[in-house]
């Protein structure tokens, strides 16, 4: 019997034992296909020696030293490289273990920033509807998804969330993309004023929505305006890139191909690789001047932050995603992942829409294609393709509650960088035996 508390009580999962390449292989041998890097974070597949290396001399010199007493080399080396390719103003880092830890220290900075700056009024959170940045309390304030968020309403902050930029269920008849996206940004401005543009510290939002939504794009032109309202305010922006960035859409920061840089940045997932937990929070030298001009302490703090073994994977993986020029692969192998769903699904009668970039891909599914109407929430149909993939031997990450938290659902793809062609067309044909299996 296990002592294992695991996700699901009712469910037993197979004993993974070893990775090789994009492949997962269970104690019985079975093979699986990574088509979503468990959830977006193994880019570099599951063997990667550069990577298994690093980590094992750094323990051979040093695996731990507290924060609070010392800095160290690979901690100081993976800033660097973060800074020297991180959007225009970025300048300091705050490593962490994981995403949560990176958008909880982001909200808390924003906060702190405006306390420092004399302007304690500024507390509030504007968000998105829809968004997921984390399962600690702070971070599903913030967070938009209802069935995440229903259970914990009572201890969760108070935060303002606007729509999403969802042109497939929010663009109107005739309504352009470019004109579309600058209708769903206004939300922003219309909400700052709502709440009084003195109180807001901060607006969040995921340039490529995840887990909730399905590899959500944003309308041209959407973040720009963003950007240009936020400043208007005053009003500092977090973008929440734990899922979507370093690499993953096809640039090392998802933002770039927005032409916008934040004020505060979060990473996660993909800075690791799945080989150490890690992740970083991204400020601007502005922001970190205040700080430093006032108290000159961040109010905030883990024991295993700025972890030296960590942040040995992390610089890594980093190096390799520069070095074997892998951030290019993503965009040819995210065209051909593209072409694939096309092929298979582009005229499927319960495919909705296809979106996406990079190697980061969304499937909605619907029960009716002309009127989008979704599936019934009691079918289950995410997860039911989620088990009859895991059957067929591939990994992939369907979600119910795409539309509203409740109704809706999607398959989120995210296979590694290193996927080669023919592994391309083995995810396609899979995830096809599973999804006609369901539908």
């Amino acid at each position: 019997m296990s002592h294992i508390f695991p996700r699901h009580t009712r469910q037993s999962p197979p004993v993974a034992v070893k990775g090789d390449g994009c492949y997962l292989i269970d104690a019985s041998g079975k093979r699986y296909l990574d088509g979503s890097g468990g959830a977006a974070v193994s880019c570099l597949g599951h063997s990667d020696r550069t990577v298994i290396d690093a980590i094992k001399a750094q323990v051979d010199e040093l695996a731990f030293a507290h924060t609070g007493f010392f800095t160290s080399a690979p901690a100081e080396a993976l800033a660097d490289l973060l800074i020297a390719h991180a959007p225009k103003g970025i300048d300091r880092v705050y490593l962490v273990s994981g995403g949560s830890e990176a958008t909880e220290a982001a909200i808390k900075l924003a906060r702190q920033y405006w306390v420092e700056k004399g302007e304690p009024q500024r507390s509030k959170l504007i968000a998105r509807k829809q968004s997921y940045h984390g399962n600690t309390i702070g971070a599903l304030s913030a967070g938009g998804n209802e069935w995440r968020r229903a259970q914990f309403g009572p201890l969760l902050l108070d935060v303002s969330h606007i729509d999403p930029c969802y042109e497939y269920r929010y663009r109107h008849d005739g309504e352009s993309l470019e004109d579309y996206g600058l209708r769903a940004a206004q939300a922003l401005e219309d909400e700052i004023l709502r709440l009084g543009p003195e109180t807001v510290m901060a607006f969040m939002a995921e340039p490529v929505v995840g887990a909730t939504a399905g590899a959500l794009t944003p309308a041209p032109g959407y973040f720009r305006r963003i950007r240009e309202i936020c400043d208007r305010y005053g009003v500092l922006l977090i973008l929440d890139e734990v899922m979507c960035g370093m690499g993953r859409t096809g640039s090392l920061f998802a933002c770039e191909q927005d032409g916008i840089a934040p004020d505060i940045l979060c990473i996660a997932k993909g800075l690791g690789a799945g080989y150490q937990p890690i992740g970083a929070m991204l400020c601007s030298a502005e922001i970190y001047g205040a700080i430093e001009a006032g108290s000159g302490f961040f109010q905030h703090g883990h024991t295993y932050i700025g972890h030296p073994t960590a942040a040995a994977a992390g610089h890594a993986v980093l190096t390799a995603l520069l070095e074997r020029d892998l951030i290019a692969r993503v965009q040819d192998q995210g065209r051909k992942l593209e072409e694939c769903l096309v092929d298979r699904f582009g005229q499927h009668p319960h495919v909705g829409d296809l979106r996406g970039r990079g190697l980061f891909r969304g499937i909605e599914l619907v029960a009716d294609r002309p009127t989008k109407a979704p599936f019934d929430p009691a079918k289950g149909v995410a997860g039911k393709i989620k088990k009859a993939a895991f059957e067929a031997g591939l990994i992939c990450y369907p979600m119910s509650g795409t539309i509203d938290g409740r109704n809706g659902d999607h398959i989120l793809l995210a296979p590694p960088f290193i996927i080669e062609d023919d592994q391309l067309q083995e995810l396609t044909d899979k995830l096809a035996v599973a999804v006609d299996a369901v539908i």
